[in-house]
Protein backbone atom coordinates (compact mmCIF):
# COMPACT_ATOMS: atom_id res chain seq x y z
CA UNK A 1 0.00 0.00 0.00
CA UNK A 2 1.21 3.64 -0.66
CA UNK A 3 0.46 5.69 1.86
CA UNK A 4 0.95 9.59 2.28
CA UNK A 5 1.10 11.55 6.05
CA UNK A 6 0.69 15.26 5.62
CA UNK A 7 2.13 17.06 8.74
CA UNK A 8 1.75 21.61 8.69
CA UNK A 9 2.76 21.05 12.16
CA UNK A 10 5.62 23.64 13.07
CA UNK A 11 6.95 22.35 16.00
CA UNK A 12 7.60 18.74 17.41
CA UNK A 13 4.54 17.37 19.52
CA UNK A 14 2.66 13.94 20.36
CA UNK A 15 0.85 14.48 17.31
CA UNK A 16 4.20 14.20 15.32
CA UNK A 17 5.67 11.07 17.27
CA UNK A 18 2.26 9.39 16.33
CA UNK A 19 3.19 9.92 12.57
CA UNK A 20 6.98 8.93 13.10
CA UNK A 21 5.65 5.63 14.83
CA UNK A 22 3.70 5.13 12.28
CA UNK A 23 5.85 5.56 9.16
CA UNK A 24 8.49 3.35 10.70
CA UNK A 25 6.32 0.76 11.18
CA UNK A 26 4.34 0.91 8.10
CA UNK A 27 7.34 1.50 6.15
CA UNK A 28 8.25 -1.79 6.87
CA UNK A 29 6.15 -3.19 4.51
CA UNK A 30 4.38 0.03 2.87
CA UNK A 31 6.05 2.60 0.59
CA UNK A 32 5.83 5.71 2.92
CA UNK A 33 6.03 9.44 1.98
CA UNK A 34 5.65 12.48 3.96
CA UNK A 35 4.42 16.01 3.16
CA UNK A 36 5.64 18.55 5.96
CA UNK A 37 6.34 22.15 6.87
CA UNK A 38 9.46 22.47 9.30
CA UNK A 39 12.79 21.31 8.51
CA UNK A 40 12.53 20.06 12.58
CA UNK A 41 9.48 17.78 11.86
CA UNK A 42 11.01 16.51 8.18
CA UNK A 43 14.45 16.14 9.73
CA UNK A 44 13.33 12.74 11.75
CA UNK A 45 11.77 10.89 8.72
CA UNK A 46 13.71 8.52 6.32
CA UNK A 47 11.05 8.21 3.76
CA UNK A 48 9.92 10.11 0.87
CA UNK A 49 9.54 13.63 1.88
CA UNK A 50 8.49 17.09 0.37
CA UNK A 51 8.78 20.20 2.06
CA UNK A 52 5.77 22.18 1.11
CA UNK A 53 4.22 25.62 2.94
CA UNK A 54 0.93 24.67 4.37
CA UNK A 55 0.22 28.66 4.47
CA UNK A 56 -3.67 27.83 4.87
CA UNK A 57 -6.80 25.79 3.89
CA UNK A 58 -6.68 27.95 0.59
CA UNK A 59 -3.15 27.39 -0.05
CA UNK A 60 -3.81 26.52 -3.95
CA UNK A 61 0.44 25.55 -4.30
CA UNK A 62 -0.02 22.92 -1.58
CA UNK A 63 -2.79 21.93 -3.28
CA UNK A 64 -1.34 20.90 -6.54
CA UNK A 65 1.94 19.72 -5.12
CA UNK A 66 -0.32 17.35 -2.88
CA UNK A 67 -2.26 16.27 -5.68
CA UNK A 68 0.80 16.27 -8.13
CA UNK A 69 2.71 13.59 -5.23
CA UNK A 70 -0.43 11.48 -4.64
CA UNK A 71 -0.18 10.96 -8.82
CA UNK A 72 3.41 10.17 -8.61
CA UNK A 73 3.44 8.30 -6.10
CA UNK A 74 0.43 6.36 -6.59
CA UNK A 75 -0.73 7.08 -3.03
CA UNK A 76 -3.76 4.99 -1.92
CA UNK A 77 -4.00 6.81 1.73
CA UNK A 78 -3.52 10.56 2.32
CA UNK A 79 -3.31 10.63 6.83
CA UNK A 80 -3.50 13.77 7.30
CA UNK A 81 -2.64 15.05 10.87
CA UNK A 82 -3.87 19.16 11.35
CA UNK A 83 -7.18 20.79 10.64
CA UNK A 84 -5.74 22.85 7.93
CA UNK A 85 -4.21 19.70 6.75
CA UNK A 86 -7.43 17.70 7.03
CA UNK A 87 -9.22 20.20 4.31
CA UNK A 88 -6.90 20.50 1.40
CA UNK A 89 -6.04 16.58 1.92
CA UNK A 90 -9.52 16.34 1.38
CA UNK A 91 -9.70 18.07 -1.85
CA UNK A 92 -6.55 16.76 -2.95
CA UNK A 93 -8.09 13.30 -2.52
CA UNK A 94 -11.12 13.97 -4.77
CA UNK A 95 -9.00 15.07 -7.45
CA UNK A 96 -7.38 12.05 -7.25
CA UNK A 97 -8.31 8.11 -6.61
CA UNK A 98 -6.95 8.55 -3.10
CA UNK A 99 -8.74 8.09 0.09
CA UNK A 100 -8.45 10.66 3.13
CA UNK A 101 -8.00 9.31 6.69
CA UNK A 102 -7.98 12.11 9.13
CA UNK A 103 -6.24 11.54 12.63
CA UNK A 104 -7.71 13.33 15.48
CA UNK A 105 -5.56 13.01 18.52
CA UNK A 106 -8.10 14.77 21.65
CA UNK A 107 -11.71 15.01 22.41
CA UNK A 108 -13.06 17.28 19.99
CA UNK A 109 -16.76 18.51 20.07
CA UNK A 110 -17.91 19.49 16.80
CA UNK A 111 -20.61 21.62 16.20
CA UNK A 112 -22.81 20.98 13.66
CA UNK A 113 -21.71 23.25 11.14
CA UNK A 114 -21.42 23.79 7.36
CA UNK A 115 -17.90 23.96 7.25
CA UNK A 116 -17.49 20.64 9.77
CA UNK A 117 -19.49 18.65 7.91
CA UNK A 118 -17.45 19.20 4.87
CA UNK A 119 -14.03 18.87 6.73
CA UNK A 120 -15.35 15.80 8.71
CA UNK A 121 -17.83 14.18 6.64
CA UNK A 122 -17.84 15.23 3.24
CA UNK A 123 -14.01 15.49 2.19
CA UNK A 124 -13.00 12.49 4.85
CA UNK A 125 -13.52 8.82 4.41
CA UNK A 126 -12.47 7.35 7.75
CA UNK A 127 -11.35 9.36 10.89
CA UNK A 128 -8.69 7.74 13.14
CA UNK A 129 -8.42 8.05 17.28
CA UNK A 130 -6.79 7.03 20.03
CA UNK A 131 -9.32 6.50 22.74
CA UNK A 132 -13.03 5.43 22.50
CA UNK A 133 -14.27 9.36 24.01
CA UNK A 134 -13.08 10.60 21.36
CA UNK A 135 -15.39 8.48 19.28
CA UNK A 136 -18.15 9.06 21.55
CA UNK A 137 -18.06 12.63 21.72
CA UNK A 138 -17.43 12.71 17.72
CA UNK A 139 -20.64 10.54 17.14
CA UNK A 140 -22.49 13.55 19.12
CA UNK A 141 -22.14 15.25 15.76
CA UNK A 142 -25.36 14.02 13.33
CA UNK A 143 -23.44 14.04 10.59
CA UNK A 144 -20.63 11.69 11.24
CA UNK A 145 -20.74 8.24 10.97
CA UNK A 146 -20.01 5.54 13.39
CA UNK A 147 -18.57 2.97 11.02
CA UNK A 148 -15.79 5.10 9.37
CA UNK A 149 -14.54 6.02 13.18
CA UNK A 150 -11.60 3.48 14.22
CA UNK A 151 -10.28 3.56 18.01
CA UNK A 152 -6.75 2.77 17.55
CA UNK A 153 -4.34 2.92 20.13
CA UNK A 154 -0.82 4.70 19.86
CA UNK A 155 2.37 2.17 19.07
CA UNK A 156 5.04 3.19 20.90
CA UNK A 157 8.70 2.73 19.83
CA UNK A 158 10.81 3.16 22.91
CA UNK A 159 13.28 0.33 24.35
CA UNK A 160 13.19 1.39 28.17
CA UNK A 161 16.36 -1.05 28.58
CA UNK A 162 18.40 1.48 25.96
CA UNK A 163 17.41 4.75 27.73
CA UNK A 164 19.32 5.31 30.72
CA UNK A 165 18.58 8.63 32.92
CA UNK A 166 22.17 10.36 31.78
CA UNK A 167 20.04 13.45 33.55
CA UNK A 168 22.00 14.76 36.76
CA UNK A 169 18.97 14.70 39.25
CA UNK A 170 19.29 17.66 41.86
CA UNK A 171 16.70 16.63 44.33
CA UNK A 172 16.07 13.07 45.48
CA UNK A 173 12.32 12.98 44.48
CA UNK A 174 11.61 14.39 40.78
CA UNK A 175 8.33 15.27 39.39
CA UNK A 176 8.30 15.27 35.31
CA UNK A 177 5.76 16.73 32.96
CA UNK A 178 5.96 17.31 29.39
CA UNK A 179 4.33 18.79 26.55
CA UNK A 180 3.98 21.97 24.51
CA UNK A 181 3.68 24.97 27.02
CA UNK A 182 0.11 26.29 26.57
CA UNK A 183 -3.04 27.25 28.66
CA UNK A 184 -4.45 23.77 27.76
CA UNK A 185 -1.66 21.42 28.78
CA UNK A 186 -2.69 22.91 32.82
CA UNK A 187 0.99 23.32 33.71
CA UNK A 188 0.18 26.53 35.70
CA UNK A 189 -2.18 23.80 37.56
CA UNK A 190 0.75 21.40 38.44
CA UNK A 191 3.03 24.05 39.72
CA UNK A 192 0.35 25.35 41.90
CA UNK A 193 -0.20 22.17 43.45
CA UNK A 194 3.56 21.31 43.65
CA UNK A 195 3.95 24.48 45.70
CA UNK A 196 1.34 23.51 47.99
CA UNK A 197 3.17 20.53 48.11
CA UNK A 198 6.02 21.82 48.90
CA UNK A 199 5.10 24.46 51.41
CA UNK A 200 2.15 22.18 53.25
CA UNK A 201 4.41 19.53 54.19
CA UNK A 202 7.79 21.25 54.31
CA UNK A 203 9.74 19.51 51.54
CA UNK A 204 13.12 20.26 50.82
CA UNK A 205 14.41 17.99 48.33
CA UNK A 206 11.47 17.67 45.70
CA UNK A 207 12.17 19.43 42.42
CA UNK A 208 9.79 20.04 39.12
CA UNK A 209 11.19 19.24 36.03
CA UNK A 210 8.65 20.88 33.03
CA UNK A 211 10.15 20.32 29.45
CA UNK A 212 8.87 21.66 26.34
CA UNK A 213 8.53 25.59 25.01
CA UNK A 214 5.41 27.42 24.12
CA UNK A 215 3.79 30.66 24.38
CA UNK A 216 3.38 30.27 28.23
CA UNK A 217 7.12 30.31 28.87
CA UNK A 218 7.60 33.69 30.80
CA UNK A 219 3.97 33.38 32.17
CA UNK A 220 5.09 30.18 33.99
CA UNK A 221 8.34 31.29 35.03
CA UNK A 222 6.49 34.83 36.15
CA UNK A 223 4.46 32.18 38.11
CA UNK A 224 7.19 30.23 40.04
CA UNK A 225 8.46 33.15 41.27
CA UNK A 226 5.31 34.59 42.65
CA UNK A 227 4.68 30.80 44.61
CA UNK A 228 8.24 31.00 45.93
CA UNK A 229 9.35 27.75 43.99
CA UNK A 230 11.93 29.39 41.31
CA UNK A 231 14.29 27.20 43.30
CA UNK A 232 12.52 23.96 43.27
CA UNK A 233 11.73 24.20 39.30
CA UNK A 234 13.47 23.57 36.27
CA UNK A 235 12.18 24.60 33.00
CA UNK A 236 14.51 22.93 30.00
CA UNK A 237 12.62 23.88 27.10
CA UNK A 238 12.58 22.01 23.87
CA UNK A 239 14.33 18.55 23.80
CA UNK A 240 14.79 16.77 20.85
CA UNK A 241 15.27 13.66 23.02
CA UNK A 242 13.04 13.91 26.77
CA UNK A 243 14.11 10.19 27.40
CA UNK A 244 16.92 10.69 29.79
CA UNK A 245 15.04 12.99 31.54
CA UNK A 246 11.58 10.63 32.13
CA UNK A 247 14.49 7.80 32.96
CA UNK A 248 15.77 9.99 36.08
CA UNK A 249 12.36 10.71 37.25
CA UNK A 250 9.77 9.21 39.87
CA UNK A 251 6.43 10.70 39.04
CA UNK A 252 5.55 11.90 35.84
CA UNK A 253 2.16 14.27 36.09
CA UNK A 254 -0.04 15.14 33.37
CA UNK A 255 -2.34 18.09 34.30
CA UNK A 256 -4.09 18.80 30.92
CA UNK A 257 -7.44 20.10 30.54
CA UNK A 258 -7.92 17.75 27.24
CA UNK A 259 -6.37 15.27 25.64
CA UNK A 260 -6.42 11.82 23.98
CA UNK A 261 -3.88 9.19 24.97
CA UNK A 262 -1.00 10.94 25.48
CA UNK A 263 2.24 9.66 24.19
CA UNK A 264 4.41 11.31 26.88
CA UNK A 265 2.06 9.38 29.73
CA UNK A 266 2.77 6.27 28.10
CA UNK A 267 6.35 7.05 27.29
CA UNK A 268 6.62 7.70 31.08
CA UNK A 269 5.02 4.80 32.28
CA UNK A 270 7.61 2.95 30.11
CA UNK A 271 10.77 4.74 31.54
CA UNK A 272 9.51 3.35 34.98
CA UNK A 273 7.56 6.82 36.24
CA UNK A 274 4.64 6.40 38.69
CA UNK A 275 1.87 8.38 37.05
CA UNK A 276 -0.45 11.17 38.10
CA UNK A 277 -2.98 12.42 35.78
CA UNK A 278 -6.11 14.59 34.98
CA UNK A 279 -9.27 12.67 33.94
CA UNK A 280 -8.13 14.30 30.69
CA UNK A 281 -9.98 12.51 27.66
CA UNK A 282 -8.79 8.87 27.28
CA UNK A 283 -6.15 8.38 30.15
CA UNK A 284 -8.96 7.18 32.01
CA UNK A 285 -9.78 4.28 29.45
CA UNK A 286 -6.02 3.12 29.96
CA UNK A 287 -5.13 3.42 33.69
CA UNK A 288 -7.17 2.54 36.36
CA UNK A 289 -7.36 4.84 39.77
CA UNK A 290 -5.36 3.25 42.40
CA UNK A 291 -3.60 0.23 40.14
CA UNK A 292 -1.69 2.26 37.55
CA UNK A 293 -2.05 5.40 38.23
CA UNK A 294 -3.68 8.38 40.79
CA UNK A 295 -6.30 10.57 39.60
CA UNK A 296 -6.91 14.10 40.26
CA UNK A 297 -9.94 16.70 39.03
CA UNK A 298 -8.49 19.65 36.78
CA UNK A 299 -8.07 22.76 39.47
CA UNK A 300 -8.11 20.83 42.58
CA UNK A 301 -4.52 21.59 44.16
CA UNK A 302 -4.96 20.45 47.73
CA UNK A 303 -5.39 16.79 46.32
CA UNK A 304 -2.83 17.24 43.52
CA UNK A 305 -0.32 18.24 46.72
CA UNK A 306 -1.70 15.24 48.52
CA UNK A 307 -1.15 12.52 45.57
CA UNK A 308 2.40 14.20 45.47
CA UNK A 309 2.85 13.96 48.87
CA UNK A 310 1.67 9.98 48.98
CA UNK A 311 3.96 9.09 46.49
CA UNK A 312 6.96 11.10 48.61
CA UNK A 313 6.41 9.43 51.28
CA UNK A 314 5.67 5.85 50.26
CA UNK A 315 8.42 4.08 47.56
CA UNK A 316 6.56 0.95 47.64
CA UNK A 317 3.15 2.46 46.26
CA UNK A 318 4.90 4.67 44.15
CA UNK A 319 7.25 1.23 42.41
CA UNK A 320 3.39 -0.49 42.70
CA UNK A 321 2.26 2.21 40.23
CA UNK A 322 5.20 2.35 37.82
CA UNK A 323 5.08 -1.13 37.48
CA UNK A 324 1.75 -1.82 36.62
CA UNK A 325 1.67 1.46 34.37
CA UNK A 326 5.22 -0.31 32.58
CA UNK A 327 2.91 -3.17 31.93
CA UNK A 328 -0.09 -2.05 30.68
CA UNK A 329 2.17 0.41 27.98
CA UNK A 330 3.86 -2.79 27.05
CA UNK A 331 0.78 -4.84 26.57
CA UNK A 332 -1.45 -2.47 24.70
CA UNK A 333 0.76 0.30 23.14
CA UNK A 334 2.47 -2.11 20.84
CA UNK A 335 4.00 -0.96 17.25
CA UNK A 336 2.64 -3.81 15.35
CA UNK A 337 -1.01 -4.07 16.73
CA UNK A 338 -1.05 -0.38 15.32
CA UNK A 339 0.36 -0.95 12.47
CA UNK A 340 -2.43 -4.08 11.73
CA UNK A 341 -5.12 -1.71 13.03
CA UNK A 342 -4.35 0.85 10.82
CA UNK A 343 -3.86 -1.53 7.50
CA UNK A 344 -7.42 -3.15 8.85
CA UNK A 345 -9.10 0.15 8.78
CA UNK A 346 -7.48 1.57 5.46
CA UNK A 347 -8.45 -1.62 3.29
CA UNK A 348 -12.40 -1.11 4.72
CA UNK A 349 -11.62 2.61 3.37
CA UNK A 350 -10.33 1.88 0.44
CA UNK A 351 -12.55 -0.89 -0.87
Amino acid sequence: MNILFTCSARKWGGNEAWVLNAAHVLAQKHHIVIAYRKEVIGERFNCSKYQMPFCNEADLYTLVKLVTIIKKHRIDIVVPTKRKDYFLAGIACKLTEAKNVLILGIVRDLKNTAINNLVYNNLADGIMVNAQMIKNVLLQSTYIKSETIAVIPNGLSINPDSVYPSIQKKFDYTITSLGELSERKGFDFLMKGFALFIQQYNITNAGLTIIGAGGQFEVLKELASSLNIEHFVTFTGFIKNPYPYLAASDVFALTSKNEGVPYATLEAALLDNAIISTKAGGVEEVLRDNQECLYVDYGDKQRLADHLFLLYNNAGLRKKLAINAKAVAQEKFSLEKMETDMLNFFKTIKH
